[in-house]
């Protein structure tokens, strides 16, 4: 009785020979089984491995351009090797393909990656993809990472549901210099204290960086003064500066915006039947994407090669920032405001409990401080805050 299993009838001509003459090398079925299962007569099977025979990979897929001889034709072995870590990477290109081959073994002569794209399109692997648009960038600048953990840039991927309809929301975490994926974390709602217990455990395990990049949205920032939300409040008394992307500019955490489209294609399409089984393939690609995948900006090697855990060690206690002396200093009520010469003044519910720094700019303005952060200005006539953008003070150390 001939058999269902042809998945394989979902991807192109090419792309299923290829899949039969795999499946004909690993000989786990005899030829008749392999046949009826890709739904082909014994006589185009045989034909399909004689062309293999006698011309390798180049004699796999459309044969219409296919020339009868090939002088520069690529070594057999090495484009089997080519081709099957292009089946097990389906997302790589030729060059990270190479790359990857290279780090594993570099006494192989493997070809450029012009010669691998060649061969991989001639197996019917290689999908044509539209043109993208991008937005312009954005001209203010923002703090360029030299080092392991100068910068961290965290960001949500985008909810989704699993299998049995319950809703995973990943959080991705990573070091913007090696590129290293420190977080990769499935959370059911993007909130303040379940990002805070995730954040926590990545301080444990890789040190505290000199400062996170988020975007404007909860729980990295808020609308309240100098946009702290009560997460941000936490890394600000860690020593680690917020720095917040441009509303509407996601390419400005462009670390992100291209590993979350990996994210997606290896690990949630289609999803994993349940949270738990999802978490399991996130963790799996964490860790191929830093132990084994080539990364073209760090010159073709993965970021575990280049990262290096920060000498910062996440404290035991996190104390609240002090101020110089001579600085009028004021601790922040439960409900967000402050005392100030016989009334209250409104300051933000983020910094209930924690006391801000008031530094006099003028006869009328005092500069307000959290920690190292300038936060906005008081308006001592008024009695009320004025926003101004978010600074970091040189004068006070981090």
């Amino acid at each position: 009785m001939r058999r269902k299993a042809v998945p394989w009838k979902n991807v192109s001509p090419e792309i299923e020979q290829v899949q039969f003459i795999k499946s004909w090398e690993q000989g786990r079925e005899s030829f008749l089984e392999l046949c009826q299962a890709f739904d082909i007569s014994r006589k185009t099977g045989y034909k399909r491995v004689q062309r293999f025979k006698s011309l390798g990979w180049d004699g796999v897929g459309d044969q219409s351009r296919a020339p009868h001889s090939h002088p520069n034709r690529t070594d057999r072995g090495v484009a089997e090797r080519i081709i099957t870590a292009r089946l097990d990477h389906p997302t790589w290109g030729p060059k990270k393909v190479v790359a990857w081959l290279r780090n594993r073994e570099p006494d192989v002569p493997w070809p450029a990656p012009s010669t691998a794209g060649d061969l991989l399109d001639r197996a019917g692997l290689v999908q044509r993809r539209k043109g993208r648009r991008r937005s312009a960038p954005w001209s203010q600048p923002l703090v360029t990472a030299e080092h392991p953990n100068d910068l961290w840039c965290i960001d949500f991927k985008g909810w989704f549901r699993t299998g049995n309809g319950e809703r995973v929301d990943p959080l991705t975490v990573v070091d913007a210099a090696s590129r290293y994926l420190l977080v990769c974390h499935g959370l059911e709602r993007p909130r303040g204290p379940e990002v805070r217990r995730v954040m926590e455990r990545a301080f444990k395990e890789h040190g505290l960086p000199q400062g996170i990049r988020s975007d404007n949205g909860p729980p990295f920032a808020s609308v309240g003064l100098g946009g702290l939300s009560p997460l941000a409040v936490w890394w600000v008394k860690l020593g680690i500066l917020p720095e917040r992307t441009q509303p509407g500019h996601p390419e400005q955490n462009g670390r992100l915006e291209r590993l979350h489209r990996t994210l997606k294609a290896e690990t949630a399409s289609p999803p994993q039947a349940t949270p738990g089984k999802q978490q399991r393939s996130f963790d799996g690609f964490r860790a191929s994407y830093n132990e084994e995948r080539p990364h073209e900006a760090l010159g073709q090697v993965p970021p575990a090669k280049r990262y290096r855990p920060s000498a910062r060690a996440y404290p035991s206690r996190v104390e609240s920032p002090e101020y110089e002396t001579g600085t009028t200093v004021r601790r922040v009520k439960t409900n967000g405001e402050i005392k100030w010469h016989g009334g209250r003044v409104y300051l933000s519910e983020s910094l209930r409990g924690e006391p801000v720094g008031l530094i006099p700019v003028d006869d009328r303005y005092w500069s307000i401080q959290f920690g190292p952060i300038h936060i906005g200005l008081l308006d001592g006539y008024a009695n009320r805050t004025l926003y101004t953008p978010t600074i970091v003070l040189p004068m006070s150390p981090v």
